[in-house]
């Protein structure tokens, strides 16, 4: 089984290791880092790559892929939206998260360090809610100056400001946490509330994706 993970921080490469080593140790993981996208993408809109994520989808089912998964919340949709005709499934990493969120409660609390994630995310809530009949009311959450932090390699920054961010939310039922970036920043916290981060399921459904891939 070959999972391709299209990423835009090269962070993630050692976070989904080892999830896979510890809860999909059969599952091959091919890491493709675009920091680039993203970038472009918080400038000009995640429209503005699609033609860049197209030819990286096309070049993972051309090296044997059986499924692709996009772990950057901004490009999610952009991804996921070209996967027809691709001949694999085409993943978001936080789709996963956002039906568990809708599940758990009404008043969600969204945690995100850049602002492009905000749009693509609350998108995907409401798609979300809407397909599980339910009406959720969702409020976002912006940690301004924890990106810098990001940027410079300063991961304990990074996290105890998200950590702090968490901490001051209590009119929620649930958190999500909208970037894979933000995951450990929940281990760091006090609060009582759900926090849901997208890496385990999203990987989690990925390789369900693969072995279905395989059996068929």
């Amino acid at each position: 089984m070959n999972l391709t993970l299209l990423h835009t921080s090269p962070v993630h490469v050692p976070v989904f290791d080892a999830l896979r080593d510890a809860d999909h140790p059969g599952l091959e993981l091919s890491h493709v880092v675009r920091e680039e996208l993203l970038e472009r993408a918080r400038v000009e809109g995640p429209e503005a790559v699609t033609g860049e994520v197209r030819a990286l989808l096309d070049a993972a089912v051309a090296d044997g892929a059986d499924a692709v998964l996009c772990t950057c919340s901004t490009l999610g949709a952009v991804a996921e939206g070209l996967a027809a005709n691709l001949g694999v499934a085409v993943l978001r990493v936080d789709r996963p998260m956002a039906a568990r969120a809708v599940a758990e409660g009404r008043q969600i609390a969204v945690v995100a360090t850049l602002r492009s994630t905000f749009g693509p995310t609350l998108d995907l809530i409401e798609e979300e809610a809407g397909r599980a009949g339910r009406e959720v009311s969702v409020r976002t959450v912006f940690v301004d100056g924890a990106w810098e932090l990001f940027l410079a390699g300063d991961r304990d920054g990074y996290l105890a400001l998200v950590a702090t961010a968490i901490d001051g939310i209590a009119d929620a039922d649930v958190i999500v946490l909208a970037q894979a970036s933000l995951a450990d920043a929940a281990a760091r916290s006090r609060t009582t509330l759900s926090v849901l981060s997208s890496p385990r399921p999203g990987l989690g459904a990925a390789a369900s994706e693969c072995a279905g891939a395989n059996k068929a």
